[in-house]
């Protein structure tokens, strides 16, 4: 069973987290009881050590102490533990070593005093108090702050257990009135969890009712199933009174399944004179053997007298109850261990062997995966994958300047509807759904066919007749163009911030972990950033788009015009009139139709029914349809043009552009070659020294772990 506790004290390292904030905890001793009790005494005569007594710090805190039977010399460490401000509220808990491990015994008291002077004052680094430095009054009066003690030694029971504030009933003039509840609560955020073993001290010169102490633990472990009590001074016990408290030890009063123990401490008298540990022994020994009513007790009652057969039961009981915990603490390591490998995973790199060869690798990765991006990957996420949403956006925008030519006149035109443009559906998305042609609105970009033949006449200089200068449509081409550069200059910009915004993820992903972060700030500073300068794309697009205006169709574009061209005439009124007739003539035969066919055959002239719309007369606004339907073909065929042209520069200049000269660039201007390489590489992977001290805490708790782990499993074999 000693075995069991030694193991479980040795690497307490895992349990870093007070007793009573842990979930899942070792089985600790609580040693409560009302002040002048006796608590103290009892602790310094099983631990050895004398605790501090003067005013103001005697037990202001608690003082988690930690016994560990070897076989080397007698040392303790001490430790403060901060969980909570001076208000009480919690904080991030830190762990501060309180100065070098002390072998010698007298200097723990004055060690102690001033640990708690520190734990008192939280907002005052705990070094000053550490050389010695008092204050007028502490921030606080208790704290739930604490202070460990690791001791080891040849002549110590393996125990744990925390000495905590005495109940306090009143407070003085200085006092401070929550104090009574504040010590009570903190009592108790020890005694109520399961595996706490209550020590409950218990004055025999003190009524029994009136210590406060016995009613915590009762209302703790109301069965007394892990409580122990203790009676102390009692040599102090009122003449007539000794078989009241003879009754506790026998158990037949408020009985406890651990039983109830009674001790006898030095005397402060005792003390002062220099009384040793081992006397007090003695004496303790000769008060039980000699004086009444205790020397007269039967034999099976004086197991349960003296100090060393009262540290002999907490012993076994708390080696028991660790027995019992040992599946949960193997579980509590498990996890310890998982995390501690998590946390050193999360760690950047350890510094290369080699550094110019990593340094070589690492660029050559970032190469890769930057051409790779570029290039484009099937993830949803990809480059291109996010810069064609844009793309998209952008072509929609310029598909929307085209211009909104209206075949009627601006009076009529509501009385019309748009046929839809099927001839356009291999090219594009319809519009809208549903086989309903829109009713013609009145809008303000809208262009009336009476406007166009307007400005066709305004513009005729010395043409021939029926001859309509270019210029009109070159106009209208002009007007539309010029509200391209506005989507094309938002097309770029945003191309330009999701570029950016990528490139500089694989610039972290690669190189942010490096060293100090160094490396990572030049990256961005060696032309590892894509430039703005490819907003020229643009201005290249938008001079052919003019210059396109100005040179002859083609073959493609001639098409569109006659296609569009149809289109309009096709919705004129006299062509609606001639579509009907045309319909009904293919419908079936027609006797007025047939005797003009006759009369044109006897006229010899030979011809088909669907011909006959071209004896009607011409449109008097031919011309004006005529430059509608050229400038909208135009429209249909450059506005394409120039999307793909700004969108193939961008690609090329921005996106593209990006990957040429990286990798020279980024090593010329980190200078991973040449004389001296060895040196800078090496200067590259130098890590914070709080990283380097992070990765070596994590790496020796792992090793603790795991030879914990390794004794664990041989201890439960």
């Amino acid at each position: 069973m000693l075995r069991i506790v030694e193991f479980c004290w040795t690497y307490s390292i895992v349990f870093a987290t007070p007793a009573s904030k842990r979930t899942s905890t070792l089985p600790v001793i609580a040693v409560i009881g009302s002040q002048s009790a006796g608590k103290s005494s009892l602790i310094e005569s099983i631990s050895g050590v004398q605790l501090p007594r003067s005013a103001g710090t005697c037990t202001r805190c608690p003082i988690e102490c930690r016994l560990t039977h070897t076989d080397s010399e007698w040392t303790c460490i001490v430790k403060l533990h901060f969980n909570t401000d001076e208000h009480g509220a919690p904080t991030k808990p830190r762990i501060v070593p309180f100065g070098e491990a002390l072998t010698s015994r007298p200097e723990v008291e004055e060690r102690i005093r001033r640990a708690q002077r520190a734990i008192l004052n939280p907002r005052t680094d705990p070094g000053k108090f550490l050389q010695g430095a008092t204050v007028d009054e502490n921030e606080t009066s208790f704290s739930k702050n604490y202070v460990s003690l690791d001791i080891s030694g040849r002549d110590l029971a393996d125990l744990s257990f925390v000495d905590l504030p005495g109940l306090i009933a009143s407070v003085g003039q200085s006092g401070r009135v929550h104090d009574i509840e504040l010590v009570k609560d903190l009592v108790t955020s020890y005694t109520r969890r399961e595996n706490c073993l209550i020590l409950l001290t218990v004055a025999c010169e003190t009524d029994f009712e009136n210590q406060g102490a016995h009613h915590v633990a009762k209302q703790c472990d109301p069965e007394g199933k892990r409580t122990v009590g203790v009676l102390t001074k009692p040599d102090r016990i009122p003449y007539g009174e000794e078989h009241l408290w003879i009754r506790l030890i026998r158990n037949e009063t408020e009985p406890l399944v651990n039983n109830w123990y009674c001790v006898k401490q030095p005397s402060s008298d005792d003390r002062a004179q220099g009384m040793t540990w081992t006397e007090a022994r003695f004496h303790e020994d000769c008060f039980f053997s000699n004086a009444l009513p205790w020397s007269n007790l039967e034999d099976y009652l004086q197991k349960f007298l003296r100090t060393n057969r009262l540290t002999e039961k907490l012993s076994s009981i708390l080696a028991e109850l660790i027995s019992r915990r040992l599946p949960e603490i193997q579980e509590e390591l498990y996890k310890a261990s998982q995390q501690a490998e998590k946390d050193l995973s999360e760690l950047p790199p350890e510094p290369p062997a080699d550094p110019v060869s990593e340094a070589l690798r690492i660029l050559s990765e970032f190469r890769k995966e930057l051409s790779d991006r570029i290039e484009g990957t099937p993830e949803a996420d990809g480059l291109l994958q996010k810069i064609r949403v844009h793309t998209i956006a952008f072509k929609h925008a310029i598909r929307a300047t085209a211009p909104s030519f209206i075949p009627w006149e601006r009076l009529e035109a509501h009385q019309h509807r748009l046929p839809p443009t099927s001839f356009l559906d291999d090219e594009e998305k319809p519009a809208r759904a549903g086989n309903n042609p829109p009713v013609v609105t009145v809008a303000p970009d809208n262009i009336y066919i009476e406007e166009v033949m307007e400005r066709a006449e305004i513009s005729r200089t010395r043409e021939l007749p029926d001859h309509t200068p270019f210029v009109v449509q070159h106009k209208y081409i002009m007007e539309y163009i010029q509200r391209w550069k506005v989507p094309s200059m938002v097309l770029f910009d945003t191309v330009y911030d999701v570029l950016k915004k990528d490139v500089e993820n694989t610039v972290d992903k690669h190189f942010k972990h490096i060293g100090r972060g160094g490396v990572h700030q030049s990256c961005f500073d060696d032309n590892a950033r894509p430039s703005r300068q490819s907003g020229s794309a643009y201005e290249g697009q938008d001079r052919l788009a003019c210059e396109a205006g100005e040179r002859p169709a083609d073959a493609k574009l001639l098409t569109t015009i006659c296609i569009f061209g149809i289109n309009l005439r096709g919705i004129t009124g006299l062509a609606d009139i001639m579509t009907i007739c045309h319909s009904k003539l293919w419908a079936g035969g027609n006797p007025e139709v047939n005797r003009v066919m006759a009369g044109l055959a006897q006229l010899g002239i030979n011809t088909r029914v669907d011909a006959l719309p071209k004896l009607l007369p011409s449109d008097p606004m031919q011309t004006g349809l005529d430059i509608m339907a050229s400038v909208r073909a135009y429209f249909q065929v450059s506005y394409k043009r120039f999307v793909d042209g700004v969108c193939m520069s961008i690609d090329h200049e921005a996106v593209r552009g990006i990957e040429r000269d990286v990798e020279q660039a980024l090593w010329d201007g980190l200078e991973v070659t040449g004389p001296g390489a060895e040196d800078r590489c090496a200067a590259m992977f130098q890590e914070h020294a709080s990283t380097a001290g992070r990765r070596q805490e994590l790496k020796r708790k792992i090793d603790r772990l795991a030879a914990a782990r390794a004794e664990l499993r041989q201890l439960t074999v």
